[in-house]
């Protein structure tokens, strides 16, 4: 890929994940703080498996794009994040076919680690000014190192992997929780 298509890439998937964490914070808003009853929730609760699967399978898909097509060497901390979301796909795929919305105790840990990771990874990200000049393994490979930087440095591919999690976790909590307050 020529880099003017990984940029409008880049801007594509940090539009995404700025629209994904603003859903996140409004969604979690109104399920703990908001009224009882509302639309949004009641979208989120009607369409949770649907939603999980895609916004799972496109984290999946766009993972695989930046390492396997544009190249870009995934650490050994995104590499931890993909055996937590990777399986996702699969379980809310059969969830859907089964029509089974149980699944929260089963994606919930998944989602739960890959989000701990996340936010240890994002957190050395922004906040160690010399670590990506450190390779985290062997292999040279770097989580820290900015190859994406979109919207003044604010996305990058570590706060893209933390705003799926985000967003998952909040769906699940808003299907497992909002029936419980009718």
């Amino acid at each position: 890929m020529n880099l003017t298509t990984v940029h409008y890439l880049n801007v594509f998937l940090g539009a995404g994940a700025i629209l994904l964490q603003i859903f996140s914070v409004i969604a979690l808003y109104l399920l703990f703080v908001g009224p009882k009853k509302n639309k949004y929730l009641a979208f989120i609760d009607k369409h949770y498996l649907q939603l999980g699967f895609l916004i799972s399978l496109a984290s999946s898909l766009f993972a695989l794009v930046y390492s396997e097509i544009i190249g870009y060497v995934p650490c050994y901390l995104c590499w931890y994040q993909r055996v937590f979301s990777f399986p996702l796909v699969f379980i809310f795929a059969t969830a859907i076919w089964f029509k089974d919305r149980k699944i929260v105790k089963y994606v919930l840990p998944l989602l739960s680690i890959g989000f701990l990771i996340s936010v240890y990874q994002n957190f050395i990200y922004y906040f160690t000014p010399d670590a990506a000049n450190i390779p985290c393994d062997a292999s040279g490979a770097s989580c820290y190192q900015h190859l994406v930087s979109e919207f003044g440095g604010y996305i990058s591919i570590p706060m893209l992997a933390l705003s799926m999690f985000l967003g998952l976790i909040t769906i699940v909590l808003v299907a497992h929780f909002y029936k419980k307050e009718d």
